[in-house]
């Protein structure tokens, strides 16, 4: 798994994701862009990619695309319409873009190479919005006070949980 951060000046986010999409099917990989401000870090990216690649193994999974499946773990959603709030939107968005190998033939690589293209290069994930990250988990005052946990633990464990939910 390799991680691309970034600054996207996106137009027409359909198109973004397709040329995503197209950089993905000719390199054997899933590539799934994320607004960076919702990804606490490299780890809960690494979770979602481990329990996506679980639930394909599985035969579990709840969307027929690997990116999505990522997606929709990262996000701790079921629903994709809903998932898709952690994706990137028209205009300048701080990203992390993850190339997941899916095919034995992967190179993630030059998936990476290409996806650098489209972006500015910047530090992203370090960079997280701590209230829009608490309000789109649903990790409330009350919450946060009763563990020393931190906000990355428990956004890493509504990832995991998603698999628990179905």
């Amino acid at each position: 798994m390799e991680v691309i951060e970034g600054t996207a000046t996106v137009e027409d986010v359909d198109a973004f994701v397709a040329t995503l999409g197209e950089i993905g099917d000719e390199h054997g990989c899933a590539v799934q862009a994320f607004d960076a401000r919702y990804v606490v870090g490299r780890d809960h990216l690494e979770r979602a990619v481990a329990c996506a690649d679980r639930a394909r193994a599985q035969g579990e999974a709840i969307a027929d695309d690997h990116a999505v499946e990522i997606l929709l773990y990262a996000a701790g959603r079921r629903q994709i319409s809903q998932a898709l709030e952690m994706g990137v939107a028209e205009g300048e968005c701080p990203v992390a873009v993850l190339v997941h190998g899916v095919t034995e033939s992967a190179n993630e690589g030059e998936a990476a190479a290409a996806v650098t293209d489209l972006l500015e290069p910047a530090e992203t994930l370090s960079a997280y919005d701590e209230e829009r990250v608490r309000d789109f988990f649903g990790v409330s005052d009350r919450e946060l006070a009763a563990t020393d946990a931190g906000l990355a633990a428990l956004v890493g464990e509504r990832v995991a949980l998603l698999s628990v939910e179905k």
